[in-house]
């Protein structure tokens, strides 16, 4: 199909798309909405890669003066000709992303701002010969070009009070991913600081404002009112829970299946639906849009490309890992049900200091639930949330930082290691089936009922390759082509040159005496000592390993 628009890969500039050429799934109903639901503050919280700041670069488009309105032309605002006359083009605005603002310190940070805010003052730059001005405002004009404002605080209040000045009109203000300096401050240690500059910025902006005609906030984080926006009236939050707005970010169903249309890819849509759909915003059920458009994108290049975890991947995921860090037996418990497909009955809160985050792992569920690791299915009679992994992308990442956690925390265990190598070694299938079992009891098992047999088995397999690797003098292989197929696991110790071959099964049922036996039968079948023979060993030794759920047998062959 060469008529096809090109994809948004990573485009998050409203204009661009449209002036471009590019795909786009129309969400200008949400001025409409916003406008008919007024609020003088309106905060808007979903996850990252949503499409907040494309929502906010349309917001700019469509009423900062000076706009090119052919670039709605033919989309859902058009349509209400009475709401455009009124308020297309009709105010100034200030744009401004936190979302790079980070830095190791607070002065880096600081710098950071500071940066963002002359980019902004520099888009207006006909300010500095504004004859609407007096002399004293213009230089108030240059410290801003210049990044030397006397009050930092100050300044998203100042520029617009000069651009009402100029145009007799009051200002629009967006501002796109607020939390971010304060999640990289809390992160980094210099928390306190960057909240009373965010405090400051957002109170002198906000709260006692007469140049502001309203503003738009996006974030992951509903940031207590107490902690950031204390004394701003008016403000509305809308997020994840409210049903407002609940179909503007993120993808539904219908326009998942229609961008598969016009792409010729209607045959993935079942996949596209199990690995990125299954987020609940307020009542309606939404795709992650940054998933679905790179996810398209591949299959354009490539139609018999698998889903690959471009969400989990596109940033860090620090925060699961502080979650299963945490986590105690219950927890580990629960997270088990989670993987497993099921729900868990969780109180959420939705307004957190970044300090509290880390005081109870009931904060952390809250902060899973808000950044899209987790969603919301309901709630229960008593009030509580039923909160469950969305899809299987999220899942995949669950079960990725829980093997990093176990492969930490096993090696900080030497001695118990050295002894199950050992037991490898001194043929002692029992004592392999007691410290192998003892860690799979400690730590969090993959029983996801919703994954093939195989993907079960490569769990136990990740989790012994990694206990196994501890010995950094054997030659461990994982997959090795051998014999007539490929080994799970071959080991060659070279100190008394002992060639080990472990197969593991999964035992569907808990038959584990089967699994057992299938495991040492696929081992004589298919040779896999051949491949042991091949690089010199002389001894050889055969494993027959069953898992199911968090017990183990172990077998040794002839």
């Amino acid at each position: 199909m060469d008529n096809r628009l090109k994809l948004p890969v990573g485009i998050e500039d409203f204009e661009e798309i449209r002036k471009e050429g590019f795909y786009y799934i129309d969400k200008t109903k949400l001025i409409e909405q916003l406008l008919m639901n007024w609020g003088k503050v309106n905060l808007f919280t979903r996850p990252r890669r949503f499409g907040k700041t494309l929502n906010m670069s349309m917001f700019k488009s469509f009423f900062e003066i000076g706009t090119d309105k052919s670039v709605f032309d033919e989309l859902y605002i058009s349509r209400n000709k009475k709401l455009c006359n009124e308020h297309m083009g009709k105010y100034p605005v200030i744009f401004l992303s936190l979302k790079g603002v980070d830095g190791l310190t607070f002065d880096i940070a600081l710098k950071r701002i500071t940066t963002t805010m002359k980019n902004e003052a520099r888009r207006h730059y006909y300010l500095k010969d504004s004859g609407k001005l007096v002399n004293e405002e213009r230089m108030q004009y240059e410290q801003l070009l210049l990044g030397q404002m006397d009050d930092v605080a100050d300044s998203i209040r100042l520029l617009s009070e000069l651009l009402c000045k100029h145009y007799g009109k009051k200002v629009i203000i967006l501002i796109d991913e607020y939390d971010v300096p304060l999640d990289k401050a809390f992160s980094n240690g210099y928390y306190d600081e960057m909240s009373e500059l965010i405090r400051g910025l957002l109170g002198q902006a906000l709260k006692t404002n007469d140049f502001l005609q309203f503003a738009i906030l996006t974030g992951c984080l509903r940031v207590s009112k107490e902690s950031i926006f204390t004394g701003i009236n008016n403000f509305k939050v809308l997020s994840i829970m409210d049903t407002r707005f609940d179909e503007q970010f993120g993808f539904t169903d219908e326009e998942v299946k229609q961008i598969l249309t016009d792409y010729g890819l209607s045959s993935h849509f079942g996949e596209i639906k199990e690995w990125y759909d299954g987020y609940r915003f307020g009542n309606a059920d939404v795709y992650c849009p940054w998933d679905v458009v790179n996810y398209i994108d591949l299959l354009c290049a490539d139609s018999k490309a698998l889903p690959q975890d471009f969400w989990s991947n596109s940033s860090g995921n620090t925060i699961v890992r502080r979650f299963i860090d945490k986590a105690n037996v219950q927890t580990k418990a629960e997270i088990e049900k989670l993987i497993a497909g099921e729900s868990i009955e969780k109180d959420v809160l939705q307004e957190l200091t970044y300090n509290e985050i880390d005081k109870s792992i009931e904060n952390l569920w809250s902060v899973l639930l808000t950044t899209g690791y987790l969603t919301q299915n309901g709630r229960t009679t008593s009030g509580k949330y039923l909160l469950k992994i969305p899809n299987r992308e999220i899942r995949n990442l669950f079960s990725r930082q829980i093997k990093e956690w176990f492969s930490d925390v096993s090696r900080s265990d030497g001695k118990v290691l050295e002894e199950l190598c050992g037991a490898f070694v001194n043929k002692e299938p029992e004592k392999i089936e007691k410290i192998f079992g003892d860690y799979l009891w400690n730590t969090i098992s993959i029983r996801d009922t919703a994954v093939a047999k195989e993907k079960k088995e490569n769990f136990y397999h990740g989790i012994l390759l990694g206990l196994l690797g501890y010995k950094s003098t054997w030659r461990t292989m994982s997959n090795a082509e051998s014999g007539t197929g490929y080994s799970d696991i071959l080991v060659e110790v070279g100190e008394n040159r002992t060639g080990i071959a472990i197969e593991l099964k999964y035992a569907e049922g808990g038959d584990m005496n089967a699994a057992c036996a299938e495991a040492l039968q696929q081992i004589e079948e298919k040779d896999y000592i051949a491949r042991l023979k091949q690089d010199g060993m002389q001894n050889f030794i055969k494993y027959g390993i069953a898992c199911f759920k968090k017990n183990c047998k172990v077998t040794m062959g002839d």
